[in-house]
């Protein structure tokens, strides 16, 4: 757990991301059983028919097991899309295991767009996003560009909403005590790791 008082958000972003970018493979792919353990079986994916995730980056946590397995049970996957430069979004495209990728501006592997693939997010039932830190009271420290925030502005805009689920996945390194949050941050119902669950609220 860090003490987040004395550091700004650069500042932060910058400790945590070097956190998760050491550990070993070893460590990375024990995260990532962990990460499976923890998920796969719970009723919330489950319940879930359509499930957006995202492909592994700078030292994310891996939540591909969890995409097969997704797959292998009949749901929906779908994976982020990056609009063209130099808008600011993203939206969500079905992915299907053997679909040809592209990076992306940040050389992340994307589906080619087909609008009539996607989905809007307000009809996902779980949303399983990256993050750089996170605290226990649904807090989510990104990557700085805002992607995700501006993709789901209008749920901070809402006092309570039942879809979609949104779930921060990260290695427990990744863990602080309290994120300052500011207005356009969109808060997570929870956070899971290779080690736990924590619930910001039901």
């Amino acid at each position: 757990m860090t003490d987040t008082a004395p550091l700004t958000r650069p500042q932060l972003r910058r400790l945590l991301r070097n956190a998760r970018r050491a550990l070993t493979p070893a460590e990375q792919r024990q995260a990532t059983l962990g990460l499976y353990r923890q998920l796969a079986q719970h009723p919330l994916f489950r319940r879930a028919k359509h499930i957006a995730l995202y492909l592994p980056n700078d030292g994310e946590i891996d939540p591909r097991l969890l995409l097969r397995e997704a797959q292998r049970r009949g749901k929906r996957t779908y994976l982020p899309v990056l609009h063209a430069w130099p808008a600011t979004r993203m939206v969500f495209q079905r992915f299907e295991q053997g679909e040809r990728l592209r990076p992306n501006r940040f050389r992340i592997p994307e589906p080619v767009i087909e609008r009539k693939r996607q989905r809007p997010i307000w009809a996902l039932d779980l949303i399983l996003l990256p993050l750089v830190g996170f605290d226990e009271v649904g807090g989510r420290l990104g990557m700085g560009g805002g992607f995700y925030d501006r993709s789901l502005a209008y749920l901070a805009r809402r006092k309570a909403w039942k879809k979609p689920l949104l779930l921060g996945l990260a290695h427990e390194c990744q863990k602080v005590e309290r994120l300052a949050q500011a207005s356009w941050d969109v808060p997570l119902q929870g956070t899971v790791s290779d080690r736990g669950w924590y619930l910001a609220r039901n």
